[in-house]
């Protein structure tokens, strides 16, 4: 009985990726995508008795896999060798070997012999293949011609033995509860492939308990357009492609691994590129922000970036409806786009990646070993993504513990090796130590963002929120006793962090960026703090407790301007991870929030003073990191809000309730402030070590504070001279205090 997925040869097949592909090596053993097999035809029970026993020598290949050029395997007892079983077709042997020895041919041959070329996978690269390994940058030259559009998916058997990297069919993952019941899965026909074919689709089971469903793409809407996307991309950046990769390999692969860099480069420079057309989009997008920073790029005029993310964006959603690992990939670049702010997005891409089973631990399942590590990369990249978003956003992550099996990333994973391709790509010492340093700052970004993802689980969901409403006056003494382990967990983490992370490790004359990692950390700290500072009030009884949440908080905020004010040119020109841009505006808005809860005016003028500070910081920045000019902007608006706070009592008015602590603090309070003493495991280290361009942090350096005071020249945070700073505009140390004394630091 045929299914309702039979195809007869005679049928037009869909329209196929129109760039020839990577030939298959010889040595590879396993058999070739499985992409086809839902249009296969079926092999009737004559077809196989006429066949049998054929095979007369083992070493003889059939008819098709000598066509193929492939290896010829029949498996101990089978009749059809694995391809021909594979593709359910004759496995004959009636045909002559073709002489191995060309003489020379007339011209109808040679006609003939070409046109077979075109169709074969053994044909020479097309036009745009590289010649070397390497991805270079490419002088101006005439458009590129097209490849061969004829091609299918057992050209590449190391994306048809993946999961989710196949090229003509799609996987979707079968949950418990549906109504592919485990049971009823585990009564089917497995082959040797753990495949089961059915009327819908084709079974995959990875391990005894986790299957997925693959589905065909050209049942999918607008299967047929994405090869005209693809063209359209790469003329945008023609002839410019290759340079572009090759800086993005360069800068933003090393710290945000996403990719599997040898098998993409190996599969570009052998002229396949049936790649996803949205993921090549969001490389060159994001290789465009360091267009001028190249010498060879930089001679000639910037594609256009507006009409690449069009495209992008539009190829993506039409992605989704067949999705695969390139889809999140993607995604999660075009994330990553110093104007990219999109919620809805993320939320797209976490269940997708759901659908994926990228929620599940991948460790033993029945596909290659370094898609496992790929999955595992592009896994907690997402959750990094879910997470960040959530603390940028204000809004409920849609990630949650229970339901998040992935292991913890380990070296292992990093790994380029066994995908199908034994060339590898020499790399120099600096190349290997910068991808090294890139590996560890992903790895320490991920667990970062456990913590920070900890921190928002205890403090800012509906439930923690009623928590401390309910406590009423004594919702910060709640707070504290709450955020005692999570503030433990982020000094150990840094206490932790490997020498090739520290802000002053040197990058080997590259860019470092290392500096969203650490501006990471201080984004963590503040939200922590702001919401301690958010719970003080009038009705905040205890002077000591004020005090030193308060003091704790201030310091805080010092450490992380003065981080700021720190940053190099490598740093600030380097690739920042998609928060920072928020992260940035963070530290303002908590010196915003501390100046608007001063209980006293030399307190408020303080806040005032290094807030203005700090916008000049940002502004002097931004001339390398254009993105801060999203900081500055809510710096000012943060400003014009602060324009209707009252004016605070002075010192000498509230001197009781401003804070001065008590001979001797609250024994029960002890236990739980001793985490917030100012000096923070940061502050220590860098007191030992001494800060690059400066000495140590000082924040009782007196004098600097009533130079502001006398000058009576603030009036406000835009368009103003800031000659009366003195080193704190020319990257000195940044040391205020003054008159507060009263409210110092001990």
């Amino acid at each position: 009985m045929t299914t309702v997925v039979a195809m007869q040869p005679v049928m037009p097949r869909p329209t196929p990726i129109p760039i020839a592909a990577a030939r298959p090596r010889k040595q590879q053993r396993s058999p070739p995508g499985r992409d086809n097999l839902l249009q296969a035809k079926p092999v009737s029970s004559s077809s196989v008795t006429s066949v049998a026993n054929i095979r007369t020598r083992r070493e003889r290949p059939c008819d098709a896999c000598r066509r193929r050029k492939s290896r010829c395997v029949i498996q101990e007892g089978a009749v059809l060798c694995v391809l021909c079983e594979f593709h359910k077709q004759e496995c004959t042997f009636v045909q002559s070997p073709l002489p191995r020895k060309r003489k020379v041919v007339d011209d109808s041959k040679k006609t003939e012999t070409s046109q077979k070329k075109s169709r074969s996978v053994d044909a020479e690269p097309p036009p745009l293949a590289l010649p070397t390994p390497t991805i270079t940058a490419t002088a101006p030259s005439p458009p590129p011609v097209q490849p061969p559009s004829g091609h299918n998916s057992q050209e590449i058997p190391q994306l048809g033995e993946t999961l989710g990297l196949q090229r003509r069919q799609h996987s979707r993952y079968i949950g418990l509860s549906s109504p592919f019941d485990s049971l009823l899965i585990g009564l089917s026909h497995f082959d040797t492939r753990n495949e089961s074919t059915f009327d819908l689709g084709t079974l995959r089971r990875v391990n005894d308990h986790e299957c997925f469903i693959m589905l065909p793409d050209e049942n999918t809407q607008d299967y047929a357009d994405e090869i005209e996307t693809l063209k359209t991309i790469e003329q945008l950046v023609h002839p410019h492609g290759p340079a572009l990769l090759d800086v993005y390999f360069r800068t933003v692969h090393p710290s945000f691994p996403i990719i599997q860099k040898h098998l993409f480069t190996e599969r570009y420079r052998k002229g396949d590129r049936s790649f996803s057309p949205p993921l090549m989009a969001g490389m060159y997008i994001l290789a465009l922000n360091w267009w001028s920073h190249d010498p060879d790029l930089s001679r000639y005029p910037k594609p256009d970036a507006a009409r690449l993310e069009s495209i992008a964006m539009r190829s993506l959603s039409v992605a989704m409806d067949r999705p695969k690992l390139s889809t999140i990939q993607a995604g999660l670049l075009l994330l990553q786009r110093p104007e990219a702010d999109s919620w809805s997005l993320t939320t797209q891409l976490v269940a997708i990646g759901q659908e994926l089973g990228l929620h599940l631990d991948c460790s033993s399942w029945s596909i290659p070993l370094w898609e496992r590590g790929l999955r595992k990369r592009i896994a907690w990249a997402l959750y990094m993504q879910d997470k960040w978003s959530s603390l940028i956003h204000g809004r409920p992550s849609h990630i949650f513990g229970a339901n998040w099996a992935v292991q913890a990333i380990t070296d292992d994973d990093f790994k380029e090796e066994d995908d199908g391709y034994e060339t590898t790509q020499e790399e120099t010492d600096e190349d290997k130590a910068q991808n090294e340093r890139g590996q560890i700052l992903f790895a320490q970004m991920i667990r970062l963002t456990g913590i920070m993802a900890e921190v928002m689980d205890t403090f800012y969901t509906q439930v923690a929120i009623q928590d401390f409403a309910n406590a009423g006056k004594e919702s910060t003494r709640l707070i504290l006793e709450r955020a005692k382990p999570v503030q433990i967990k982020l000094k150990e983490w840094f206490s932790k962090l490997p020498a090739s992370t520290r802000m002053d490790a040197s990058s080997g004359n590259r860019l470092s960026s290392t500096g969203y990692l650490h501006l990471a950390y201080f984004a963590t700290e503040i939200t922590l703090h702001r919401r301690i500072i958010q719970s003080l009030g009038p009705s905040t009884s205890d002077p000591y407790l004020l005090y030193i949440c308060r003091s704790a908080a201030k310091t805080r905020l010092i450490s992380a301007m003065d981080f700021v004010n720190r940053l190099k040119p490598e740093h600030l020109q380097a690739f920042w991870y998609f928060a920072s841009k928020i992260n940035f505006t963070l530290i303002g808005t908590f010196g915003s929030l501390l100046w608007a809860t001063a209980p006293t005016h030399e307190e408020a003028v303080f806040y005032k003073t290094r807030l203005r500070e700090y916008r000049w910081t940002l502004s002097v920045s931004s001339k390398r990191a254009e993105f801060l000019d999203y900081a500055v902007q809510m710096l000012d608006a943060s400003r014009a809000m602060l324009n209707n706070l009252a004016e605070k009592p002075s010192l000498a008015q509230q001197i009781s309730s401003a804070g001065v602590p008590p001979p001797a603090p609250v024994p029960v309070l002890q236990r739980n402030l001793s985490v917030l003493r100012p000096e923070s495991e940061f502050e220590r280290q860098q007191q030992q070590s001494g800060r690059p361009g400066g000495g140590e942090v000082n924040v009782q350096e007196p004098g600097l504070l009533s130079r502001y005071e006398s000058s009576g020249s603030f009036h406000g945070f835009g368009n103003e001279g800031f000659e009366q700073f003195g080193s704190a505009g020319s990257g000195g140390t940044l040391t205020a205090e003054g008159s507060l004394s009263g409210l110092g630091d001990h």
